[in-house]
């Protein structure tokens, strides 16, 4: 059996509210950066879910918000294409 380390701590889902929950060491929080009040992001793929910290970004005066969420929506649609090129 595994040792529980700040690196592999286990914890018990629990219900909140519609949902459900865990809680996350501060150690292990402490670790990799995260404090109280970040904005976060649940990514979950094969099988895990992985716990992202949002970067808080500033944008360059003359560009709008507008403008990254259609360069993001072309990405995601031409992903496939793009990496494509890139591996050539």
């Amino acid at each position: 059996m595994e040792a529980e380390t700040m690196e592999n701590a286990k914890r018990k889902s629990t219900k909140t509210g519609n949902s459900l929950g865990v809680t996350i060491p501060e150690e292990l929080l402490a670790q990799v950066g995260f404090k109280q009040g970040d904005d976060v992001r649940l990514e979950a793929k094969d099988g895990t879910i992985r716990l992202v910290k949002n970067r808080k970004t500033v944008l360059p005066k003359d560009v709008s918000k507008d403008f990254f969420d259609i360069l993001n929506e072309t990405i995601a649609d031409y992903d496939k294409t793009i990496r494509g090129l890139a591996d050539r």
